[in-house]
């Protein structure tokens, strides 16, 4: 019998440190809003980070997902790859973020789909950017800032 990679714990989410989990149960830890592929502006005097609306060309709307998430890296330089030693210094994760949840040493909220059991609750709790965000076409980024923090 072949076990599943997320079987080592049933809430592995909660009962293993970040710096712990598999590949397997980082990626699972995901919870597919697709906020950390809004393109995001800094102001450089301040610090301070404007989320836009728009998001990575790669972003299928529908699922929240990367459409090429393999080669993502080599088809978008930019995309950033992060684990557990990252959280603490990625200030523009997004607060309802599993990964800086966990970091805190927060519960996931219920309609994280490892709690709820489905890819579509975090939609359902408007959670995700799937029904504001526009796909980079290559607009102009100030003119798409959010006035409200994902």
């Amino acid at each position: 019998m072949t076990q599943s990679p997320l079987s080592r714990s049933k809430e592995f989410w909660n009962t293993t440190p970040l710096e712990a989990l598999s590949p397997v149960e980082w990626e699972a830890l995901c919870d597919g809003c697709a906020k950390c592929c809004l393109h995001k502006l800094e102001d450089e005097d301040e610090g301070k980070i404007y989320y836009t609306d728009i998001v990575c060309h790669l972003i299928d709307l529908t699922r929240c997902r990367c459409s090429d998430y393999p080669n993502r890296h080599k088809n978008v330089p930019d995309c950033i790859a992060f684990d557990a030693g990252d959280v603490a210094d990625m200030p523009w994760l997004p607060d309802t973020c599993a990964y800086r949840l966990r970091y805190l040493g927060e519960p996931l909220y219920d309609w994280h789909y490892l709690i709820s059991g489905s890819y579509d609750s975090i939609h359902d709790a408007n959670e995700s950017v799937r029904d504001f965000a526009v796909v980079d076409s290559g607009q102009d980024l100030e003119e798409h800032i959010l006035h409200f923090k994902p």
